[in-house]
């Protein structure tokens, strides 16, 4: 795989502590990097299971040869010492429920245009599904793929959940457990293109983009999604903060065709 090259002292700083820490406590298996682009900006989107999975998603994305550029919660960012160290690696704070979340479009899309990999989580937050399945997206990702007409990868991820549970301050590091990611290929979104981004324009891609991550999942865990995703919007669950997954009655409608899909067999990277 390609070396990143030319990253800022700060961002060679994080990478140097965090990427052999991460490897020291978890197995890996990776799958799909052949459909990272080698050159060129894009976006990077996974879903969201932990509040672990973004180092799998960061030594994932490493180790295809494209540092990510993370788009983080403001929150983390006002941490002291690594709130400061992350602005200077390059990560882009979101301000989520403000009006300063525009800022982080435009973050976003000069990211891209400068080459990087801009990574968004579509979900905007941690998935309120209670199996854990990827949920309804927001349009973030879909307003910066049409803005820049980037590739998009679908990118799925699982196993961080056991070394940190939904909402769980607790790790469990050891044993060590394995982190499965796999990227899929681009999501087409040519024909959006040049459309004005209206509200069904960007839900359709939006839903793409979902469909891409859902159908590499369900590789990963050899198992049919539910046939209706997971939304917020109909089930009253708040879009932030913890909640209680078992009060929570899935609304979805049963299909006649839902099939067993094989797992990933590719050997674990240790």
């Amino acid at each position: 795989m390609p070396k990143p090259r030319g990253l800022s002292p700060a961002y060679r700083f994080v990478a140097t502590v965090v990427r052999p820490t991460i490897r020291g406590l978890t197995k890996r298996d990776w799958a799909g990097q052949e459909n990272i682009p080698k050159e060129g900006g894009f976006l990077l989107c996974p879903n969201h299971i932990s509040y672990a999975d973004v180092f799998g998603v960061a030594l994932f994305a490493f180790d295809s040869g494209r540092e990510p550029y993370f788009l983080g919660k403001e929150s983390i960012f006002r941490l002291p010492g690594a709130g400061k160290l992350l602005k200077r690696a390059g990560m882009i704070p979101v301000y989520r429920e403000s009006g300063q979340a525009a800022q982080a479009f435009s973050a976003a899309v000069e990211g891209v245009k400068a080459g990087k990999n801009v990574v968004i989580y579509p979900e905007g937050t941690l998935t309120r599904d209670p199996d854990l399945w990827p949920m309804t997206g927001k349009t973030g990702a879909a307003r910066v793929a049409l803005e820049t007409k980037c590739p998009v990868i679908p990118v799925a991820q699982w196993g961080a959940q056991e070394i940190l549970e939904r909402y769980s301050k607790k790790p469990k590091v050891f044993p060590r457990k394995t982190m499965h990611l796999r990227a899929g290929p681009p999501v087409d979104l040519t024909d959006l293109y040049d459309q004005p981004l209206t509200a069904p324009v960007l839900k359709e891609a939006t839903e793409r983009i979902m469909d891409g991550i859902t159908r590499e999942l369900e590789i990963i865990r050899g198992e049919k999604a539910p046939a209706t995703r997971f939304d917020l919007r109909t089930t009253g669950v708040p879009r932030t903060g913890k909640y209680d997954p078992a009060q929570v009655k899935r609304i979805v409608e049963p299909s006649e065709h839902d099939e067993h899909v094989e797992p990933m067999t590719k050997e674990s990277q240790e």
